[in-house]
């Protein structure tokens, strides 16, 4: 990210010379007729160079500088979209599109990962712990609603335990609208359905309502979740082409979308657990990936106990 910027950084100061010192040669270069106020072009150069100093002081900590970032970032796409405008409507000729790849399409993808980086530093909640709990340690220390530990529900039967998003995710509401047929399948299968959220102990039960009956882990820091190797989602994994259409399919069938009640970045997942340990996992891939509990069953078949 650092050398991003710097590159960057002296780009953008180089532009905002070579604007200045000769103002008409770009446009001479590609055809294009001669501005009647050079002051404009040469304005654009000084603004190009006070962004380039920006970009070279925000290199020392890019995340701690990001609204340096996102003001070359919202120019950068403000100028893409404004030179196709004027390509397709015949302003400037093919050759002088050069300068629009090399002066905002080529910096156009690190400052966005950067941003995202920034998301990823600022929402969401923090780990407490430096290292993940271990699954022995988790089963120990984290309680149903019912009163038992994990380890000691985990003794008696095997349990179904499902990683929720936040609720306000609509697929969240997917899931909790299809609960009843999710505690069928695992009574079925003589389990017991457990759901996981990153709520405070009892808030929870504002959205499931008459649903509250079901078991429950409260895990408002998300150790519970790390331990069983559910992390941030990445941005594809977050908002990628499936997520949108799974995601408008869900909306469509009424499940809509509520405020954010939870870490939207933190990622979903089922997993089988008896005896305190992990029988067969199933992480999403996607914010968009729905448990399946029958699947979950059949991969236990040969499977050993993590």
């Amino acid at each position: 990210m650092k050398t991003a910027l710097v590159l960057a950084g002296l780009y953008h100061l180089a532009f905002g010379i070579w604007v200045n010192a000769w103002p008409y040669l770009w446009f001479d270069w590609s055809g294009i007729e001669r501005p009647n106020h050079p002051m404009l072009w040469r304005a654009m150069g000084l603004i190009s160079a006070a962004l380039g100093v920006g970009l070279l002081v925000a290199a020392r900590s890019p995340v701690k500088h990001w609204p340096v970032v996102l003001a070359v970032f919202l120019k950068s796409t403000l100028t893409i979209g404004g030179g196709i405008m004027a390509f397709v409507n015949g302003e400037i000729p093919q050759k002088g599109c050069w300068i629009l790849a090399i002066d905002d399409l080529i910096w156009w993808v690190p400052l966005a990962m950067i941003l995202w980086a920034t998301v990823r530093a600022h929402v969401g909640i923090r780990p407490t712990r430096q290292t993940p709990l271990t699954i022995e340690e988790a089963s120990g220390d984290y309680s149903l609603s019912s009163g038992e530990t994990l380890a000691e529900a985990s003794r008696d039967q095997t349990l179904v335990l499902v990683f929720l998003r936040h609720f306000g995710c609509t697929f969240t509401r997917q899931i909790l609208r299809g609960l009843q047929d999710l505690q069928s399948q695992a009574k079925e299968r003589g389990s017991r359905l457990v759901l996981v959220h990153m709520l405070q102990n009892g808030r929870e039960t504002t959205y499931l309502g008459e649903r509250s009956g079901v078991a429950r882990i409260a895990d408002p820091r998300c150790e519970l979740y790390r331990a069983f190797g559910l992390g941030k989602g990445g941005f594809l994994e977050l908002f990628g082409p499936r997520v949108w259409w799974r995601g408008a399919v869900a909306v469509f069938k009424g499940c809509g979308v509520g405020h954010l009640a939870g870490d939207g970045l933190q990622m979903p997942g089922a997993f089988l657990v008896r005896n305190g340990r992990i029988v067969a996992a199933q992480p999403a891939h996607s914010a968009a990936d729905l448990p399946d509990i029958v699947q979950l069953f059949e991969s236990t078949d040969g499977a050993q106990p993590s």
